[in-house]
């Protein structure tokens, strides 16, 4: 094994990059680079049917969006390539000879309604049909039939080639965040490991992949800690070194229940993709067209399943570099929480000078014809948790909006009115700052000043939230406060 760290990130190009597949791939760069490491990007393209296009372009253009860029890649090129398992065939079909050579795995000529048909005579008697050890020899393989046969049906009639599992073996094996695990092979079937179609399985890419391309961590999801057997076994059989494992804990929906899918992005109201991903009449939503930083979503995608004892929050991904520890993921699934990825969003949107956030709103929002202003960004930022519909989340600043209804009933009596009407008289004579205008409506209030507060908000922002009320005066400036005042007491 290459004594320097090797990782890769393997996605298949079957759609857009989800947040599952965005953190491993940002927990396998941050332990590479911690280590001085390689970081590769791999496509397992072997199933070629479930392929969509423009899938591979999307995922290396979101992972360069949130910074995650491979040293090795189909792009890129490298020592090690192809990195498109689709490009790598030879391979795989010498690789699959020297293990039936070896004895480790043989041909298979089942056709697929007589499994099927095993399969429902096992289910009518409770059992579960297995292909292995117990009943490889009543099946149609180069096991149970002679030389000659085997050589006849190599040449007629479709085959796969099946691993060869170890009867009665009790298989051990270390991950770095699960401990010890150990499986007996007797629960194992004889996984196809080459397809009819000449093309290889996943288990069987993945594995010969990892060797030839020097690969020292695995960093993976749990989904896929039932196949380890599998692969620590071949391993054992073509006897080469297996890489360090690491399988990280799933991230959960909103509610904590069940794995988050590409579906729930629309049933939970946000994104779950980095980038705005199109295909066909199919059109998803991205982080970014969303107004979430590359920088937030990283530290929140870091934060899910990793945290340091001191409970620190904010992490660069230089910070991440210098702190993340993948021993340190925990076992349970995370429940992603959009408003803590809000939040933290918002910690990086208020460190950014007003024309960082203005350069960043126009690159998500090229095809508005809206002026947003220094001035405008100035008064507002403590209150933007996403650079997206900046003009439509804060539309009071641009234009008047009507008083909410519920509000207008609620806020807007005599009392009230009668404050405003005397407010708005002062105004007319003095207009001068915020101080000041803070003072002439303390001295023109008799209904508290909670409630004039109230009232005025309630003319310039249409309800009742928005930045410092005096502020917002001043921003606005005389005319158009008047003009709002005016509409609602007229």
């Amino acid at each position: 094994m290459s004594e320097g760290v090797r990782v890769r990130f393997a996605p298949s190009p079957t759609g857009p990059l989800h947040v599952g597949g965005l953190r491993a791939a940002l927990y396998n760069y941050l332990h590479a680079k911690k280590n001085n490491g390689t970081f590769i990007l791999r496509v397992e393209d072997t199933d070629q049917k479930r392929e969509v296009g423009g899938s591979y372009e999307y995922i290396e253009k979101s992972l360069r969006w949130c910074g995650l860029n491979p040293d090795e890649s189909p792009s890129k090129g490298g020592d090690f390539g192809p990195y498109k398992q689709s490009q790598r065939k030879n391979i795989y079909k010498k690789q699959i000879e020297i293990l039936v050579e070896k004895g480790a795995a043989y041909y298979a000529f089942d056709k697929a309604e007589d499994l099927e048909m095993h399969r429902k005579n096992h289910e009518k008697k409770g059992k579960t049909f297995i292909y292995n050890a117990h009943n490889r020899l009543k099946l149609v393989n180069s096991l149970s039939l002679d030389k000659k046969k085997v050589e006849k049906l190599l040449k007629t009639v479709p085959y796969v080639v099946r691993f060869k599992m170890p009867d009665n073996k009790m298989v051990v094996f270390e991950d770095e965040i699960r401990g010890k695990i150990e499986v007996s092979s007797r629960e194992l079937d004889d996984k196809v490991l080459y397809k009819s179609d000449k093309m290889p399985t996943y288990h069987f890419a993945n594995v010969v992949d990892d060797h030839m391309m020097k690969i020292t961590h695995v960093i993976r999801g749990e989904e896929w800690l039932p196949s380890l057997p599998l692969h620590m076994l071949l391993y054992e059989a073509f006897g080469w070194e297996p890489p360090v494992f690491a399988h990280i804990p799933l991230i959960l929906k909103p509610t904590g229940k069940g794995k988050l899918s590409k579906r729930d992005g629309e049933k939970f109201g946000h994104p779950v993709f980095p980038l705005e991903w199109r295909s066909g009449d199919e059109k998803h939503l991205g982080f970014k067209e969303f107004g979430v930083l590359p920088e937030a979503l990283i530290n929140y995608m870091a934060l899910l399943g990793w945290s340091k004892e001191d409970n620190k929050e904010i992490y660069s991904l230089t910070d991440l570099l210098g702190s993340f520890e993948i021993k340190s993921v925990g076992k349970s699934g995370a429940k992603f929480d959009f408003e803590k990825l809000l939040w933290l969003n918002s910690q990086y949107i208020q460190k950014m000078s007003s024309e960082e956030i203005i350069k960043r709103f126009s690159s998500i929002n090229s095809g508005k014809k809206f002026n947003l202003t220094k001035e405008a960004v100035d008064l507002i930022k403590p209150r933007i948790e996403r650079l997206a519909n900046i003009d439509t989340d804060f539309n009071y600043l641009f234009e008047a909006q009507e008083p909410e209804l519920a509000l207008e009933k609620k806020l807007l009596n005599d009392d009230s009115r009668s404050f405003l009407k005397t407010y708005y008289n002062l105004l007319e004579k003095s207009f001068e700052s915020a101080s000041q205008l803070k003072e002439d409506l303390v001295q023109c209030s008799k209904i508290g000043f909670g409630k004039s507060m109230g009232a005025m908000r309630l003319c310039l922002v249409g309800k009742l939230e928005g930045p410092d009320l005096f502020e917002l005066m001043m921003f606005l400036g005389k005319k158009e406060v008047m003009k709002r005042i005016h509409s609602v007491i007229a």
